[in-house]
């Protein structure tokens, strides 16, 4: 199964060239830059770990896509995502959102069903991964 969350996840996976040119798309814009990286890629898990600080001062793509290669580095086996948000309007906005790196092996998602009072059905996932503790998903 493959996870699809962020605006490019319905493609196949973007090579650093493509990743480059999504970053220097967001540096014209304006936007500030960061990244996140999770093992727990649950649709409802919207808090991933940060990974440093967000790069509000940074305006070369280059040095964004070596702050992805570093995270990519340290965690290789989880999902990494970077984020670009538009402060003009004083608030910060997430303006683009996608995945730069996933693992090797994708378990999904297994949709529980759970009957309630009245005939009323219930429907939830359950991610596979997370049958493993933190650190061990993947």
């Amino acid at each position: 199964m493959r996870i699809t969350q962020g605006t490019f996840s319905f493609l196949p996976d973007l090579s650093d060239e493509q990743i480059r040119r999504q970053i220097e798309y967001s540096l014209e814009q304006g936007w500030a830059v960061s990244i996140e990286y999770t093992d727990d890629p649950h649709p409802r898990n919207t808090y991933w770990e940060m990974f440093g600080l967000p790069m509000f001062d940074l305006r070369d793509a280059a040095g964004i896509l070596a702050e992805v290669n570093a995270c990519r580095k340290t965690f290789p086996s989880h999902y990494i995502k970077l984020n670009a948000f538009d402060a003009s309007r004083g608030r910060e906005s997430l303006r683009l959102s996608f995945l730069v790196n996933r693992p090797a092996h994708e378990p999904g998602f297994a949709l529980v069903r759970e009957e309630g009072a009245g005939r009323c059905l219930r429907y939830t996932t359950r991610a596979y991964s997370g049958e493993r503790p933190e650190g061990e998903r993947y």
